[in-house]
């Protein structure tokens, strides 16, 4: 009677198999290095340099030439108002502008929620302030605050109240600052937070009335706890995206009046190509750098939990 023996896997199978796997490894690097490149070139190589330049007193006027400081550039910015005064904005701007878009965001978000006509129309025009570009949003702002012919104040006019140039106002120009962030990016709340509860069993909310519970109890302990993963993301994306914001700033008060909205990234433009200080923006920017980088370890362990 014949017997056969399986001697398993040959010699030049396992080549074959480790030729194999080399292939697919070295094609799988070759595919990824070019973004790898262009990701040192436009991120990594700015970076370290923007933190070797915070350590040196150099010039725009003149970059050849550059002293090496140590942490001088640090003890002023610490002692400057201006930078301090700066901070406190960007801050405070970031605090209130991301708490506003997520509780009018939340609310927005669970009206339209609500099975009633148009809300589907409601919800494709909501986006239009988030998708229209800054600049125009700023332009809009400008114009209907313009003195003389803006509509805010023709109407202000007409009602016997003051006008003015609002965005030149010491005690208006912020608040004006923050209403065009939380116009903007509201509605991308709304629309996340909705995405977030459409996602819940509707038998859970089913089986907490059979229960007795009410409306606020089923928001606390249903739709808050579920929509809680995709409301922390939001959030802090939007706190580094406010925080680190130019734009809106520069385009519409270019941290003015009397410094009353100047942020960090505006100080740091300012710093930059106004006063041609490379080495003193460099630091600032590092400063914002490991704020930016606490709130990235936060987004990393959120997103690692999912």
């Amino acid at each position: 009677m014949a017997t056969s023996t399986d001697t398993g896997p040959t010699a030049g199978g396992y080549v074959e198999e480790f030729r194999s796997f080399l292939e697919e490894t070295w094609l799988g690097y070759a595919l990824v290095l070019p973004a790898v490149v262009l990701m040192g070139v436009i991120i990594i190589f700015p970076t370290l340099r923007g933190i070797q330049l915070a350590f040196f007193e150099a010039s725009l006027l003149n970059p050849e030439q550059q002293t090496f400081v140590g942490l001088q550039n640090f003890a002023q910015m610490f002692a400057d108002a201006t930078f301090q005064s700066a901070l406190w904005h960007t801050v405070l701007l970031t605090s209130i502008a991301v708490s506003l878009q997520y509780l009018l965001g939340l609310g927005l978000a669970l009206a339209l929620k609500e099975k009633v006509p148009g809300a589907g129309l409601f919800r494709s025009l909501s986006m239009i302030t988030w998708v229209l570009p800054i600049i125009v949003m700023v332009i809009i702002f400008r114009f209907l605050t313009q003195t003389g012919f803006g509509p805010v104040n023709v109407i202000l006019d007409s009602l016997g109240m003051e006008t003015a140039a609002w965005f030149g106002r010491p005690g208006v120009a912020f608040p004006l600052v923050v209403l065009m962030h939380v116009w903007r990016n509201t509605p991308f709340y709304a629309i996340a937070l909705l995405a977030a509860m459409k996602s819940i069993p509707e038998t859970q909310y089913e089986a907490a009335r059979l229960d007795g519970a009410g409306p606020l109890q089923r928001f606390r302990y249903i739709t808050l706890p579920q929509i809680s993963y995709v409301s922390m993301i939001m959030i802090v994306l939007h706190v580094i995206f406010t925080f680190n914001n130019f734009d809106i700033v520069f385009l519409s008060t270019g941290g003015g009046p009397l410094g009353n909205t100047e942020v960090l990234a505006t100080y740091i433009y300012k710093q930059a190509f106004q006063q041609y200080a490379m080495g003193y923006a460099a630091s600032i920017g590092v400063v914002m750098l490991l704020i930016m980088m606490a709130f990235t370890v936060v987004y990393a362990t959120l997103e690692a939990r999912d």
